[in-house]
């Protein structure tokens, strides 16, 4: 049996809010998911999976604030195949202009046995249920076979016709450990269509992991075998080697539309703001020689390759800046720019503020171009972020004086603010980030330890600002804190105090939960 795809449309399914949130170190801030979502949206995102609901109360109430605002995305929450996370899960995404509930279940051999401790049969039997279940709360129902790639051919049939006929309206196959490779992949994604009644009743998604390097090229094997949904995440975050990035997946298809006849209605030009926004939530880096979104994909150096471009930009970029969101010119602002231009280059750069944030980004500005000659947007970018992290932060940074250099002892005096109560601590240390460090830990007692500090430029010049994260783990949880200021011991401070912040929410969300 043939089966016939009618569209070419390609929906892009976000999932950085929760597949790559799970990625140690990358917890997100319930107003920094407000913000993504709202991004992602913007950019023409199909559908955002907002969150896991049933995981804490913070997850919950993240996925139901993003429900309550979103105007044309899908909404998606995940549940595993219990009825209590399902349950939740549909309270979370029902005020959603177009809510789903995807639910899940192992299949492969190993999960079953190791994971679920659960039989072939009981795991069908959960497989109806809980699409059954999700659908009575919804129209909208997304089923996913977790580990599809190492499942039996003819137990994974028999798990999808259960799923199709319970009311599932998505079919997701995923490459969950990254096993897979183009050729499998996508053979198995035309197999499962052929072979399965109705299964041009639903639409096929592909979810593949990086851990082969293979995501990307599996998941556009799976669209040219009749996948019509790719689930992916900006930069390619998640878990282990991550999942397919999104901005990859999105360019590939929009510039080799001549052997890839498909298309998405993602506003490619958001797709840089997109990835830096991802990296400064998180404190992860994107790497310089990253596909698409990477500091050097539209640099050249080599002297062959600048004559190559002078004379035709196609000789060597496949693609324009442009079309990613990537200006030529940043320094256009600087300590004379109004008000009006710098709200027209937050817009540029993907940002909406209201005008109490606006005002208070815009004197943030000027500070900063009273202290540096040259503001780029990445400067912008910075100086931004750093002030929608730190809203509704329990412990805000207020002052930092500090004695340094060859001769000790190296002190810092800190002054900050814990629920809006001043504390100020006077600390030595083994140099002068051990110091404010130090100071902190006097004000906040804590039994957390640095897991990760690392500091890079902004942008060029030795009055560049710099960009501080600091990694802290306790308790069996992990935080990334990022700040950044043109004093590398003010941006050290603000990361940890930052890092410790999004620490402690995530300890009351699991004492919650």
């Amino acid at each position: 049996m043939t089966i016939q795809t009618d569209t070419s449309d390609i929906v892009i399914f976000d999932t950085t809010m929760r597949d790559g949130e799970q990625s140690p170190g990358a917890s997100m801030t319930h107003a920094e998911k407000l913000n993504l979502a709202e991004l992602l949206e913007s950019m023409g995102v199909n559908v955002i999976e907002a969150g896991f609901p049933a995981s804490s109360v913070g997850d919950f109430e993240a996925v139901r604030d993003i429900a309550r605002r979103s105007r044309d995305s899908v909404i998606c929450g995940l549940a595993r195949s219990t009825p209590g996370d399902i349950d939740r899960c549909g309270e979370a995404v029902r005020e959603a202009a177009r809510p789903r509930i995807h639910t899940f279940i192992s299949t492969s051999p190993v999960h079953m046995k190791h994971k679920l401790q659960m039989g072939p049969n009981a795991v069908l039997e959960a497989v109806g249920r809980s699409v059954a279940q999700a659908r009575n709360l919804v129209d909208d129902v997304e089923w996913s076979a977790e580990d599809a790639t190492r499942t039996e051919f003819d137990f994974l049939c028999k798990c999808i016709d259960a799923a199709i006929v319970a009311g599932a309206t998505t079919i997701n196959i995923p490459d969950t450990v990254g096993y897979s490779h183009p050729e499998e992949y996508g053979r198995l994604i035309r197999s499962l269509r052929e072979t399965i009644p109705n299964s041009d009743k639903v639409i096929w998604s592909t979810h593949c992991h990086n851990d082969l390097g293979l995501a990307v090229a599996n998941s556009l094997a799976g669209v040219s075998n009749g996948a019509r949904q790719v689930e992916c995440t900006i930069n390619g975050l998640g878990e282990r080697a991550g999942n397919a990035a999104l901005e990859e997946i999105v360019m590939a298809l929009n510039v080799r539309h001549d052997s890839l006849p498909y298309s998405t209605k993602v506003d490619t030009r958001k797709l840089s703001s997109a990835s830096l926004m991802v990296s400064r939530i998180t404190g992860f880096p994107v790497q310089y020689n990253k596909a698409i979104v990477g500091k050097n994909a539209f640099a050249h150096e080599s002297g062959i390759h600048q004559d190559g471009m002078l004379k035709n930009a196609e000789t060597y970029e496949i693609m324009k800046p442009e079309d990613v969101g990537v200006s030529k010119t940043s320094l256009v602002l600087g300590k004379l720019s109004g008000r009006h231009a710098f709200n027209d280059k937050l817009i540029s750069l993907g940002y909406e503020l209201d005008k109490d944030s606006l005002n208070a980004a815009f004197k943030r500005f000027k500070a900063l171009a009273d202290r540096k000659k040259h503001i780029f947007d990445d400067d912008i970018l910075a100086l931004v972020d750093d002030q929608l992290s730190a809203l509704g932060e329990r412990i805000t940074f207020k002052s930092l004086r500090v004695v340094a250099g060859s001769e000790g002892p190296q002190s810092a005096d800190l002054k900050v603010e814990v629920d809006g109560t001043p504390h100020e601590a006077s600390c030595e240390g083994n140099g002068p980030v051990d110091a404010v460090f130090n100071a902190i830990r006097v004000i906040v007692p804590h039994t957390s330890k640095l897991d990760l500090f690392q500091v890079h430029a902004v942008t060029g010049g030795t009055d560049a600002q710099a960009e501080v994260s600091v990694r802290l783990k306790g308790e069996g949880i992990m935080a990334m804190g990022r700040a950044s200021d043109p004093d590398t011991l003010v941006a050290s401070a603000k990361a940890y105090i930052n890092a410790l912040n999004k620490l402690e929410a995530r300890r009351l969300k699991r004492v919650a939960a």
